[in-house]
Formats: C-alpha cells, sequence, structure tokens
C-alpha cells in the first residue's frame, strides 16, 4: 500500500470530512503541478534544444516509474498481441507530441501553451464520437464554438496571424493536443485492460532514448552550455511534474468523479497563464483575461452536457 493509500484510508477511517480535505488538497496538488509543467519547458528549452530536452526528461523519469512498477509488481511489458499499440502510444503519446510541445515554447509563452493545450478534453470529444459513436449534446456543441472562438480571439490579440513565427510554435502546440487526445481514445478502444503502470513505464523510457539519440545526431547540443535553470527545470519535469502528478492523478481517478476530476484541465490552465505572466514578467491584459476566461468556461461546458441531466431529471 502507498503512502497516499495508507493517508487517505486513515483519514477516511477518522472522519469524512477530513478525507475530502485530503482529496482537495491532493487535487490542488495536481493543478498546481501541471499548471508549473510549461513553465519548466520553458525554461528546459532556453539551453536545451527540444529533442534533447523532451528525451532527458523522460530518461529521467524512467527509473522511478520504473522502480514504482517494481514495488506494484505491475509487468511493464504490453501484452504478446499489443506490439502495434504499444509502437502507437510510445511515438503518438510520448515521441512526438512531447518534442512538438517543447519546440512549441520555443516560440510561445507558458501561460498561452497551456491554454492551447486545455483544448485536449475537447479533441477527445471529437473522437470519441468519430470513433466510438458517443453522443454530443447541443449544449457541448456550444462550449466548443464559445471555447475555439476565444482561442482565435486569444491568438489575435497577441499578434499572431498566419506570417507570424509564433503561429508554427501554435500549430506544434495544437499538433500535439490532438495527438493525445487521439491516444486516449484509441487507449478507451484497445487499452483498458493495460494498467496504468505498463502503459506508461516502458513507453516513457523508450520513447526518452529515441528522443535523446535523435537529438545527439540531429542537434548536436553542446552540454558545457546548458544552465543549472535548464538542469533543474528538467529534474522537476521529470520526477515531479512526469512522476509525481501523474502517480497523484491516477490515484485521485479511483475515489473522484471521473467529470469532477477533469476540471483539472480547466484549472491547471489558470496557474499556467499567472506563473508564466509573473516569470516572463509579462503583465496579463484585460483581453487575454477575458477571452482565457471565456475559453476555459467554453470548454468546461463540454464537460457537463446539460441536456444528459435533463433527461436524467424526465
Amino acid at each position: 500500500m502507498s503512502i497516499l493509500e495508507s493517508t487517505t484510508n486513515l483519514a477516511t477511517t477518522k472522519s469524512p470530512w477530513l478525507a475530502g480535505l485530503v482529496s482537495a488538497l491532493l487535487f490542488l496538488i495536481v493543478c498546481v503541478s501541471w499548471g508549473t509543467t510549461w513553465l519548466g519547458i520553458k525554461i528546459a528549452v532556453e539551453t536545451v534544444p527540444p529533442l534533447t530536452a523532451s528525451g532527458l526528461r523522460f530518461l529521467i523519469a524512467f527509473p522511478l516509474f520504473l522502480g514504482f512498477a517494481l514495488l506494484r509488481g505491475d509487468s511493464i511489458l504490453f501484452p504478446r498481441r499489443g506490439l502495434g499499440f504499444f509502437t502507437f502510444v510510445t511515438l503518438c503519446y510520448f515521441g512526438l507530441p512531447y518534442y512538438l510541445l517543447n519546440y512549441g515554447e520555443l516560440h510561445v509563452s507558458s501561460g498561452l501553451t497551456a491554454l492551447l493545450f486545455s483544448c485536449m478534453p475537447v479533441f477527445i470529444l471529437i473522437f470519441s464520437a468519430l470513433f466510438l459513436r458517443e453522443r454530443i449534446y447541443l449544449s457541448q456543441v456550444l462550449g466548443i464554438a464559445i471555447g475555439f472562438g476565444s482561442l482565435f480571439m486569444i491568438l489575435r490579440s497577441q499578434g499572431m496571424n498566419l506570417e507570424s513565427s509564433g503561429f508554427g510554435g501554435v500549430l506544434a502546440i495544437l499538433a500535439a493536443a490532438l495527438m493525445h487526445a487521439l491516444c486516449y481514445v484509441v487507449t478507451k478502444q484497445r487499452g483498458t485492460e493495460i494498467s496504468v503502470i505498463t502503459y506508461n513505464t516502458l513507453p516513457i523510457g523508450v520513447a526518452g532514448l529515441m528522443l535523446f539519440l535523435m537529438g545527439l545526431a540531429i542537434e548536436r547540443p553542446d552540454f558545457l552550455a546548458i544552465s543549472a535553470r535548464s538542469w533543474g527545470a528538467l529534474a522537476y519535469l521529470g520526477l515531479c511534474a512526469s512522476v509525481g502528478g501523474f502517480i497523484v492523478y491516477f490515484f485521485l481517478l479511483k475515489r473522484m468523479s471521473p467529470v469532477v476530476l477533469s476540471f483539472v484541465f480547466i484549472i491547471f490552465p489558470v496557474f499556467a497563464v499567472i506563473i508564466g505572466a509573473w516569470y516572463e514578467g509579462q503583465p496579463i491584459s484585460y483581453d487575454l483575461a477575458v477571452f482565457s476566461a471565456l475559453l476555459l468556461a467554453g470548454f468546461a461546458i463540454t464537460k457537463v452536457p446539460l441536456e444528459r441531466f435533463l433527461l436524467k431529471g424526465e
């Protein structure tokens, strides 16, 4: 039994109120952890090229995931007939998307990156309708329209157009969110019996090694030129954001409503925007604050379709 499980079980035994407080604190930890990830990436790529930075992050995280798998007795190997799925997860969840995120943050602020990536649950909704034949409600369509309309206004207020160098970074981040969403939906089809430890451990190790070797060959990084700040950011991303945030999130997934927990994706961009603005010394403009609030509100609507509750009430 993990420390988290022991703490929560003790809290539940003593008081339901205390158990709720522990869950709320863990929820906040996930929001802060994932909200600071984007600033960590921004600092890492200041002196580390994006391919190399992605690989180093995963190589730092892999031993801890491996140790966690050994402690729990979980296999790190996918089922024998799952080689194609393993390759898909390694490339489309870990490999290419995280390189794109690192590349995108060379041109886009950490706060805007988080806002762009918050589109990912909406892409999941769309892919679920296409591949899993799940129903999309009218209120969800309205939420998608509000969200993407606000995103367009945010990009315009930030001065990004088809000719700007930052637009390539925007497309890279959206592509990463799109691939993550597709991976979640395919996993729902083919990977429901695979434990979360198995799902993450070996793909992280293989993707990390692949990205690092590609970085050595293509980017030829000068390791002596990497700043202590970037090394610290990589360590934080590997140890805290990847491992710590992952463990707490999936721990909560077993104890909270998936709908409630999914609001992590709405809340962490708020932390990212505030922290990123503070670090980069850029005040949050009125337009950015308003359109960001509309974007997150629109995406929040997609998570709570009103028609579903109206139908249940009848």
